[in-house]
């Protein structure tokens, strides 16, 4: 078997209005219109070229599980983020890269992750 990436995460949320205003209006996610009706709520978002599904459901107590999203500048993206009332760690660095960590409105933890130089 070969694989070649990662296609989506699947995030629970409480609310998934809340979730899709707070990934497209903050994050600048955008929503997709082609979620099939599964039964339960949820969203489909693009980030890139990979996905993040919301799933309306219990949320997971928060044990350090998260997913990172890439940024070219992290000193601009904590500043807007911030500037929007969100709380947001202050960068810290890990090798050459940057990375600081924030919670969607259900808890989750998201890394923003801005990648050094090659050593």
């Amino acid at each position: 078997m070969q694989i070649v990436g990662i296609h989506h995460v699947s995030v629970n949320v409480e609310d998934v209005a809340e979730a899709v205003t707070f990934y497209t209006d903050v994050l600048g996610f955008s929503l997709r219109g082609d979620r099939p009706d599964f039964g339960f709520e949820g969203a489909w978002l693009n980030v890139g070229d990979q996905q993040v599904h919301l799933i309306k459901a219990q949320v997971p107590a928060a044990a350090g599980q998260h997913f990172a999203v890439r940024v070219p500048n992290m000193e601009e993206a904590v500043t807007e983020i911030r500037g929007r009332g969100i709380e947001v760690s202050d960068p810290m660095r890990v090798g050459a890269n940057l990375q600081a960590f924030l919670s969607d409105p259900a808890g989750n933890g998201i890394e923003l992750h801005q990648v050094g130089p090659a050593s």
